[in-house]
């Protein structure tokens, strides 16, 4: 995965992490490291996982992928916006689940590209 300089924008209109790696309408983020940590686990890509700090510089909004469908009230704390969120720092340090936990998880097709991260054993 790409690594990105403080202050640089993260911006909507590129191709997802995530699924079909269809074009982004919305850029996402969470206010809990555990979302967070799954969301670089199941990141789709080459190399490890990356977690970034970032400040939004428009509205946000719950994720309805997830707050709709799967964990009603964001419990996960779970947002979207169409606005770009502005890199401030990178958690460098921080711990993944097992490889049998993101079995679990993820869907056959994404069991690999997962347990490969997950064998970097975090960051």
């Amino acid at each position: 995965m790409c690594r990105l300089e403080a202050r640089r924008p993260i911006q909507p209109g590129y191709a997802s992490n995530f699924g079909s790696g269809r074009k982004a309408n919305h850029v996402y983020l969470t206010a809990t490291l555990d979302a967070t940590v799954w969301g670089a686990e199941l990141a789709i890509g080459s190399g490890p996982g990356r977690i970034y700090v970032v400040e939004p510089t428009g509205p946000i909004e719950d994720d309805p992928n997830l707050t709709d469908k799967k964990f009603p009230g964001n419990p996960t704390k779970s947002y979207r916006s169409r606005d770009p969120l502005v890199v401030k720092g990178e958690v460098t340090e921080w711990e993944g689940h097992s490889p049998e936990v993101l079995q679990e998880i993820m869907p056959p097709s994404m069991a690999p590209v997962g347990l490969a991260n997950a064998s970097t054993g975090g960051r």
